[in-house]
């Protein structure tokens, strides 16, 4: 069979991931608006992420310089204690869920990335940081499903914990009619390996 040739260009950020165990619990959370509003195109749990830096359209022959100076970011810095909690909307059209816990350190990582991007010499958009975890976009016709839906998750507080890798994700957006699909072209390590204790919370690294 053959190999579909690489792309010469992809759509590119930088994030970090929660562990599967706190995606679960918020999974819980949002089973009765997965039941209450089936016509919200829900993002694939295993594609949740926090954005760090979008970096967009970039050419496949960027992406090594990229995984050197980030293996070299998560490895000189320690992981970071988060947690998920609430949820939101941006223009009623997309619902999401709040970063919580170590802010001050997490917007200081999302600073050092995008210096580290640009002294690869690749330039891109922008963005203030609003940490926080996209979990669905609503139809141009609903308004109002999605503030309905932040609304439900008000009061939601997830567990907290520590982040383990950098991800550097490429992305189909753009390239076809189906939903989004995430992919990580690479992940590190933090220099600082997360600690448990006796009952398996997470303690300081």
């Amino acid at each position: 069979m053959d190999v579909p040739p690489e792309p010469s260009t992809l759509r590119v950020f930088v994030a970090l991931a929660p562990p599967d165990d706190a995606k679960d619990e918020l999974a819980r959370a949002l089973q009765p608006a997965y039941a209450a509003y089936p016509r919200l195109r829900w993002n694939r749990i295993e594609d949740w992420h926090i954005t760090l830096a979008f970096l967009g359209e970039l050419p496949s022959t960027a992406v090594p310089l990229l995984r050197s100076a980030l293996a070299g970011a998560a490895a000189s810095r320690p992981a970071l204690q988060l947690g998920l909690r609430g949820g939101g909307h941006f223009d009623e059209r997309l619902l999401w869920s709040g970063i919580d816990g170590d802010l001050e350190g997490l917007h200081a990582l999302a600073t050092d990335v995008r210096e580290l991007v640009r002294s690869c010499g690749i330039d891109f958009r922008e963005r203030p940081l609003r940490p926080h975890l996209t979990l669905a976009r609503a139809r141009r016709d609903d308004s109002v499903s999605v503030p309905q839906a932040a609304a439900g998750l008000g009061a939601f507080v997830g567990r907290r914990w520590w982040t383990e890798r950098l991800h550097l994700v490429g992305s189909n957006t753009g390239r076809g009619p189906g939903p989004i699909r995430y992919r990580d072209i690479e992940a590190w390590r933090f220099g600082a390996a997360v600690r448990t204790g006796g009952d398996g919370a997470p303690t300081a690294p």
